[in-house]
């Protein structure tokens, strides 16, 4: 049996790898996906508009990763393969080893990654 944290840990592996079918089983079929952008999409729409998004990431570097019952709160630090850095919080819920939602929190782009930008 896997902590909660591991999964989590999961998810954002997937990403890193570009590899759907580590994060498909953690998903449970009445996932849902919310953020500044989407409100409560489905599982479905979470992979259309949100999975392709992992052709740009390259790495995430965990803060901080608290582990509440059946919730983990991420915040880290994500490199996209252009070297843009910024940091994101995510509220991970899970119902067994089943992720049922999460809830995106945006940051900023870090201050090398905006002076990066002039």
């Amino acid at each position: 049996m896997s902590t909660h944290a591991e999964l989590t840990r999961r998810c954002f592996e997937a990403y890193e790898k570009k590899d759907r079918s580590l994060i498909e089983p953690i998903l449970a079929e009445d996932f849902t996906f919310s953020s500044p952008l989407d409100d409560a999409i489905n599982r479905e729409s979470y992979f259309e508009r949100c999975w392709p998004n992992s052709e740009h990431v390259g790495t995430f570097e965990f803060e901080k990763l608290i582990e509440d019952g059946d919730d983990v709160v991420a915040i880290y630090l994500a490199t996209s393969k252009d070297g843009a850095q910024f940091r994101n919080t995510e509220v991970f819920t899970f119902r067994g080893e089943q992720l049922v939602h999460v809830q995106v929190y945006f940051g900023s782009d870090t201050k090398e990654s905006a002076s990066q930008e002039d």
